[in-house]
Parts: C-alpha cells; structure tokens; sequence
C-alpha cells in the first residue's frame, strides 16, 4: 500500500510484526510505503489527510510482466521513513476533484490513471526496468475500429479500460499506449471527443434541452457538460445552439 500525505504529520508512531521503527515524522506532500504482509501499524494523534493507493502484488507483478521485466519480490522501502516523490504528488492531486465529485469520474480515465502510478510505483519502487518501446507500432486497423465501436457505443457508460484491451486481445498497459500512438489521444480523451461530439448533434435539434443532452451523453450533470464542452469547443453548450441550430 502506498501512501500520500495531503497534511503535515508531526509525530509518526510506526510499528511492522509487532516491532517499533524510530519515531519520525511525514511532510506534506510526502509518499510513505507499507507491506501489509507485515502487519503495519500506525498511531496518530492528530488530524490528518491522506490518499491511499493499493497494489496486490498478482497487479503489480502484472505490470512487471507486460514490461518484459522480472517479477517484482519486494518493494524498496525503509519503514516509517517518507520521501517526496513528485510523480505521486501531482498525480494525487489531480485525482482530488474526482474525490469531491466522484460522479464525474470516467472508469476509463481512472483505469488509465492507476494503471500509470501503477507503472511508477514498480519502477521506482519495485526497481522494474521495462523494455524500450521505441520500436513498438499502434493498433492493428481490426484493433483500433473494435475499440473506438466499444468505446463510442458507451457514452453513458463505465466501461472499463481492461474490457476493451481484452476485447483487443492485449493487456491494459499496451492497449493504453498503442491506442494513444494509433489515435492521437488516450481512451478517456477520446470518449470525451465522442460525447462533445454527440452532443453536437443533439444541441442542433431545439427539442432537447441541455439537463437532457448532457444525460444521454454520459456527462454526470448540465454543470458538468457545460465545463466540458466549454473547454474543448470554447463555447458554452447554449451559445454554440444559438450559432448552429438548425
């Protein structure tokens, strides 16, 4: 399990089996690991705020094998001593809206998430050294066109990223990375191209309004569409009607 502190820790009280580690303390913004075969332990005696993020060793062994790199024994770890880790940082804090309007989270865009701090935790971690991709091509054309109808078909659908990497006949990580090289953009990215796009064409017809083309596009609410569509179009859903309905 790793572990990202949002707010300062003081005082950090840490046993593993039963046997104390010296008293430290854990900044803000700062990643700590546990083995939880170990039996870690922790007391706290003040407010705190944290992200946790959990590996089985089957998941993380996984990522090691798709790399072509050996199984991963054990992560590289000093109990209850915490480093700052940049990666962890800024990907915690990119996943801090979601935890605040989980309704708007896409299954594929957090599955595409955890599969990267997945991936950073076994390199930096697990000392995985994967393989050079350089010369590793996109999708195969029977590829691509399963997953976009996967995806497309699936605007106000959870789909998971594992499902259609299966449906491909590859694994997460390579689907992930040779779906962006064939595309041009993740899969989360490209389901929020289909949506804006199917909107589109909704908003041309006058008789829907905009609480229900955002539902049959799979956006969480009309606030949640609006943000969306604003940011890619650079128009509100209601000023791009106006210039083009028919």
């Amino acid at each position: 399990m790793v572990g990202h502190y949002l707010v300062n820790c003081p005082k950090y009280l840490y046993w593993e089996g039963g046997i104390a580690a010296k008293s430290s303390a854990i900044g803000q913004g700062e990643t700590i690991i546990y083995d939880l075969k170990r039996k870690p332990t922790f007391l706290l005696n003040h407010a705190f705020h944290t992200v946790h993020y959990y590996f089985s060793r089957e998941a993380l062994n996984a990522i090691s094998e798709e790399a072509g790199a050996p199984r991963i024994d054990e992560l590289r770890y000093s109990p209850a001593v915490a480093s700052d880790d940049p990666v962890m940082r800024y990907m915690s804090a990119g996943l801090l809206p979601f935890f605040e309007r989980p309704n708007e989270a896409s299954v594929l865009f957090m599955d595409h998430v955890m599969l990267a701090i997945g991936i950073h935790v076994a390199t930096r971690y697990g000392g995985m050294l994967p393989k050079s991709e350089t010369t590793r091509g996109g999708l195969a054309p029977w590829q691509e066109k399963r997953a976009k109808e996967m995806i497309g078909a699936s605007l106000g659908d959870q789909l998971p990223l594992a499902l259609v990497a299966g449906e491909c006949g590859v694994s997460t990580r390579h689907f992930s990375r040779a779906f962006r090289q064939s595309v041009g953009l993740s899969p989360h990215q490209w389901l929020t191209q289909c949506r804006v796009g199917h909107a589109k064409r909704l908003l041309a017809v006058e008789e829907f309004n905009l609480a229900q083309v955002a539902f049959a596009c799979g956006f969480a609410d009309q606030s949640h569409f609006t943000r969306v569509f604003t940011a890619i179009t650079g128009n509100s859903p209601g000023a791009w009607r106006r210039a083009n309905a028919r």
